[in-house]
């Protein structure tokens, strides 16, 4: 199927590892130009190296800290100067911690907030104004469950980030720009190995997991890269999660 994509430009943050490493190199596989943005500059530096050599276009790299103040209006900027006009789009920065207690300093909540949905909306609606201009884009949030199991900062702010994509959603279809959201169940990634034991991913697999495994970032990247394409203009203001089964939810 040909999705598309060739020449379209797109912004992926957090893309020096895990998804949002995939989602980069599945876009520029299908002849994306990218601008490629992370805090490492090495890791991007290696990724660009990946993708040449595989016959994409050289992505422009951006080093940046998002949780710096202006960092998102800094990075839309510098993402314009790189490519042009960005049409696509992928919000894949973002991390966790473990469980608060109910005591946890104002600092706690306020530093995930920030990182895991401030930023996503300050970014997207810096970069509206590009797509709206060419009456085309495709916004896409690597968000997380919305379900919490104990007081979770991350879990409150990507329950944010579904409320927050569905009313944008609403707001942009008539410029040609869709909006969905992707929660990632198990995917193994560098946070993945450090949080959870071979011995735990196993015993997750075989017990809670339907298809009894951990997935891949290319097998989430996937979805992403599909929802990014022309192909895909009637989906939006979606959640869709890539977990194997592990949601027991219906809807």
């Amino acid at each position: 199927m040909d999705l598309q994509l060739k020449n379209k430009t797109a912004l992926v943050t957090g893309a020096s590892q895990g998804i949002g490493r995939a989602i980069a190199k599945g876009l520029a596989a299908e002849g994306a130009r990218l601008c490629i943005a992370a805090r490492r500059r090495e890791l991007l530096e290696e990724l660009a190296g990946e993708i040449t050599a595989a016959g994409g276009s050289k992505p422009a790299i951006v080093v940046i800290d998002i949780m710096e103040e202006n960092s998102a209006q800094q990075l839309a900027a510098e993402a314009q100067r790189a490519i042009g006009n960005i049409g696509i789009l992928i919000n894949s920065a973002g991390g966790s911690k473990p469980p608060l207690p109910l005591d946890a300093p104002e600092e706690e909540w306020t530093q995930s907030m920030t990182l895991n949905f401030i930023r996503v909306r300050q970014l997207t609606h810096a970069i509206l104004p590009q797509m709206m201009a060419q009456n085309w884009g495709r916004i896409i949030n690597i968000s997380g469950k919305s379900e919490p199991d104990r007081l979770l900062t991350a879990t409150s702010a990507k329950a944010a980030i579904h409320a927050w994509a569905k009313g944008l959603s609403r707001e942009v279809g008539k410029h040609g720009i869709t909006v969905n959201s992707i929660p990632p169940g198990r995917i193994m990634s560098e946070q993945i190995r450090h949080k959870y034991s071979p011995e735990f991913r196993a015993e997750q697999s075989a017990k809670e997991i339907p298809v009894g495994r951990y997935g891949e970032p290319e097998e989430l990247a996937a979805l992403a890269v599909f929802l990014a394409s022309p192909i895909a203009a009637y989906i939006t203001g979606t959640v869709m999660p890539v977990d194997g089964g592990l949601r027991r939810y219906a809807f």
